[in-house]
């Protein structure tokens, strides 16, 4: 009798250990999962600063150079090419886009068809700027090619929309130049992994 009310209790424990292990497990996973995600989160976040400030650099080169000149940079992109990792990285429902706009700098957004709107600031943000030194408002200009809309601070504004973020080349080449009398352009060549800019203070 009392054996078999030893084995009971044994039983008893082990099942109750065996539940909390098992809790444990859970947990433990479930941080890690939520870890990884805001580390991949970062880590897009950086990708799309990097691409920003790329893009603000070479045009504030070309600024300050004067008209005729031209400048060249590359940025190899890894993450915002992958479709995935932009919809674990921003919790994304639909399918996520990339928007590229201007307005005293660049704007990177990471957006998906349900809502479309940049963020700047909060625990929402999804777009991420960086400055330069041509000091001009190109977000309602229509020389954005391929072009697309978003939603910022509640207006419609105008910029280059990718679509499906693996048409991005792994290595981008912008190249920007001040071709006077030509205006402001943005043409992304996504076949030759190409954005070409145009800038024209003044045109």
């Amino acid at each position: 009798m009392k054996k078999a009310q030893i084995s009971l209790e044994f039983m008893l424990i082990f099942g109750i250990l065996l539940i909390l292990l098992a809790y444990s497990v859970n947990n433990i996973t479930f941080s890690q999962e939520s870890q990884s995600n805001e580390l991949l989160r970062v880590q897009v976040s950086l990708e799309a600063k990097s691409l920003a400030s790329s893009i603000s650099n070479t045009i504030s080169q070309v600024y300050a150079q004067g008209p005729g000149s031209k400048a060249t940079s590359y940025i190899t992109l890894r993450y915002l090419r992958d479709e995935n990792y932009l919809k674990k990285s921003f919790n994304i429902s639909g399918n996520p886009e990339i928007f590229i706009t201007y307005l005293n700098g660049t704007y990177v957004g990471i957006i998906d068809t349900v809502n479309n709107s940049l963020v700047t600031t909060g625990a929402g943000k999804n777009t991420f700027w960086s400055q330069s030194l041509y000091r001009t408002d190109l977000m309602g200009s229509a020389g954005f090619n391929p072009s697309g809309t978003a939603i910022y601070n509640g207006n419609t504004v105008n910029g280059i929309l990718i679509v499906n973020p693996a048409q991005l080349p792994t290595t981008l080449v912008i190249i920007v130049e001040w071709i006077p009398g030509n205006g402001n352009s943005w043409v992304l060549d996504i076949t030759a992994g190409e954005l070409r800019i145009n800038v024209d203070p003044g045109g």
